[in-house]
């Protein structure tokens, strides 16, 4: 069910508060002028959440991705975290994933036809790939994780918002997983809510537009999760998902933030599941590939490795796998798909926006007008000055 994955620290909430009271002063300054955000006259569309990890940013930016990059050429602007350089860095045909990071070395192996860089100043980041005589031919930005990075202005801003961790039952940090405040969903121009059940009934869907009580500004969108091929990491033949049989034994290695959706979607082909789970972007070291060796051996066959493509990227080309390992050991890539016939509305919002090239977009027309003709709502619903308006 939705919110399944949630857990409140209760005792840590008064360190909530006190964090939630920063992030307030800080979005407030925002607001009201005190700090400063930067429209750009490139398409930008900002793409993030308010939950820490594990909310699918990574498959909506390759969806977008592959929605634009035939028409107009796309460049994702990403921190790049924990990354062993520093400043900007645009990605090259050689570059290790250790330059740029997990995640955008994901993307820059999959779509070579795109720019990726990374800096942890967006506003110079875009100054960069805009004026940079090898990347100055970009059409549109993509913002990998940055909807708390409010010195820039996206044209459209996307939040992604777990099924499996909704905004609207966690806590602030460290008690709960949100960054912000739940209100701050309401700069958001999309609001989507992902790894959603394949089998969720009609009446689900009205519980959640509810709950998530949207302005009329705000569309809602419902995607879920697609797995392709397993495909080998090092040797053998990709395997279709429904080949996995049930005495089969998977040992499942993450390094993500919510390994548990892929153990969920995992389940229907096999109950012999081990997780062997690490934190989010861990960097692989030589007593985690022992561990793997061994737990591996130790497993009864028929066994399998399944990994995701992030962490395939922080374990390719490591020495001290086993060749056991290696004859076994594959990648399961995941994209997204949207729900309720809705992805041909969600691409035409997308679409209609970076060919008008405009900071006037459609998307800030309409939230504007909502905003004036709903100023009068009342209740106990906190308001905020658009962060669109100049």
């Amino acid at each position: 069910m939705e919110g399944d994955f949630i857990k409140i620290r209760e005792w840590l909430l008064p360190l909530s508060w006190c964090y939630g009271l920063g992030v307030w002063i800080r979005n407030q300054c925002f607001e009201t002028g005190i700090l400063k955000s930067r429209s750009f006259k490139v398409p930008v569309i900002s793409v993030g959440n308010i939950t820490v990890g594990g909310s699918g940013k990574t498959p909506h930016v390759e969806y977008l991705i592959r929605l634009l990059r035939d028409q107009m050429k796309v460049a994702v602007l990403s921190r790049g975290y924990k990354r062993k350089s520093r400043g900007y860095l645009l990605a090259g045909k050689d570059v290790s994933m250790r330059d740029i990071g997990d995640e955008p070395f994901q993307m820059k192996s999959k779509y070579n036809d795109i720019y990726v860089a990374v800096d942890k100043d967006r506003c110079h980041g875009i100054e960069r790939l805009t004026s940079d005589e090898e990347s100055k031919d970009t059409d549109v930005i993509l913002l990998d994780d940055a909807y708390q990075h409010r010195h820039v202005k996206p044209g459209v801003n996307i939040l992604l918002v777990d099924y499996h961790r909704l905004i609207i039952y966690d806590k602030l940090l460290p008690a709960g997983r949100l960054r912000e405040h739940k209100q701050e969903k309401n700069r958001a121009d999309i609001v989507i809510v992902t790894k959603c059940p394949r089998n969720l009934k009609p009446m689900e869907y009205r519980v959640l537009t509810k709950a998530l009580d949207l302005y009329p500004y705000q569309k809602l969108f419902f995607t879920t999760l697609k797995y392709s091929y397993l495909q080998p990491m090092y040797s053998g033949d990709r395997r279709p998902l429904n080949d996995i049989k049930p005495n089969e034994h998977v040992l499942l290695l993450t390094g993500i933030a919510s390994p548990g959706q892929m153990i969920l979607d995992l389940k229907p082909y096999t109950e012999n599941i081990t997780p062997l789970t690490f934190p989010d972007h861990h960097m692989f070291k030589k007593r985690d590939i022992r561990r793997l060796n061994e737990m591996f051996a130790q497993m009864p066959e028929p066994k399998i490795i399944i990994t995701t493509e992030k962490d395939n990227a922080r374990l390719f080309g490591l020495e001290g796998l086993s060749d056991e390992v290696r004859q076994h050991i594959y990648m399961l890539p995941v994209e997204i798909e949207f729900m309720l016939e809705q992805q041909e509305e969600f691409n035409e919002k997308i679409i209609d926006y970076v060919r008008k090239n405009s900071r006037n977009s459609i998307l800030v027309k309409a939230k504007d007008e909502d905003k004036s003709e709903n100023s009068h709502r009342s209740g106990n619903r906190t308001r905020t000055i658009s962060f669109r308006n100049n």
